[in-house]
């Protein structure tokens, strides 16, 4: 006689008890999960991220003996009907330095910053953006672009995807001692080619109008700070910031398409105190008593 061993098992009615007690277990987490989530996507958690992000910029300013900062910008999305809408687009942190060497081995300009290399954008939540609340007027004579800026302060100032993609678009930067300073900013392409020109730029990080809506072989997530109709409206020079205002997208959604985003939301949040400032001195956000 051959000895059976052991069988081991659940019975149909064991397991069926067993499946039972894991899917009541599975529906008491969800909330749990759907919280853990919420949290990781909450204005606290991007202003830890944000924090972080400052922090390594300041360090490399220091480190390198050169202006470092954080560029904050929505990125072209590619596939979509709508590339350039800010309410739909994703909006990242971009490492960028100064760099004035002459085109094509720098960005040509006195003030011109490109993405720092080996350092790769890193994407805000999808439920939260960023801005400055404030808004760049340009204008072009010859080869010297001026500007004048204004800080929002009603719906007819923040009522157009323009504006909107306008103040999203900021920087902030740190000098060679890695102190907060005010500065201007003009992003480029590490070639410094324009969007006019011939030869463009492979930067895979910020180019060109042509370089970054090209169909058939994009190059660059963003586009630069490039002379006014070289380029979508809202983008271009600016100076740097030492404050900023994180938002929930959804909420500006609503009141954006309302026609009533200062006066129903965003001037809520400023009046709250809510708009978040730079200490000059660390880097870090000044946080609440």
């Amino acid at each position: 006689m051959v000895a059976r061993g052991r069988q081991s098992g659940l019975s149909l009615t064991e397991m069926a008890v067993v499946v039972a007690v894991m899917a009541l277990l599975a529906g008491l987490a969800l909330p749990a999960v759907r919280m853990i989530m919420e949290s990781f996507e909450s204005g606290d958690s991007a202003a830890s991220m944000i924090s972080s992000a400052l922090a390594s910029a300041r360090a490399l300013a220091a480190k390198e003996g050169n202006y470092v900062g954080v560029r904050f910008q929505m990125a072209y999305n590619y596939g979509s009907s709508d590339p350039l809408n800010p309410l739909k687009a994703s909006q990242y942190m971009i490492l960028i330095e100064h760099d004035a060497d002459a085109a094509p081995v720098g960005t040509g300009l006195a003030n011109g910053f490109r993405a720092v290399e080996g350092h790769k954008p890193v994407k805000l939540p999808d439920s939260i953006g960023v801005m400055d609340l404030t808004l760049v007027s340009r204008s072009l004579a010859g080869s010297i672009i001026t500007f004048t800026e204004d800080v929002i302060d009603t719906d007819a100032e923040i009522s157009s995807q323009e504006q909107l993609r306008d103040t999203t678009t900021f920087s902030i930067i740190f000098s060679p001692s890695g102190k907060l300073v005010t500065h201007e900013v003009r992003v480029r392409n590490r070639n410094g080619r324009r969007n006019t020109e011939a030869t463009q730029s492979a930067d895979d990080v910020f180019n060109t109008d042509v370089q970054v809506t090209n169909p058939t072989a994009p190059f660059g997530m963003f586009h630069q700070d490039d002379y006014p109709k070289d380029g979508p409206a809202g983008i271009g020079p600016e100076l740097s910031r030492n404050r900023f205002l994180i938002y929930n997208k959804a909420e500006l959604k609503s009141t954006f398409e309302a026609g009533a985003a200062w006066s129903s939301y965003l001037a809520r949040l400023a009046l709250a105190g809510e708009t978040s400032y730079i200490n000059p001195n660390t880097g870090t956000i000044i946080t609440k008593d």
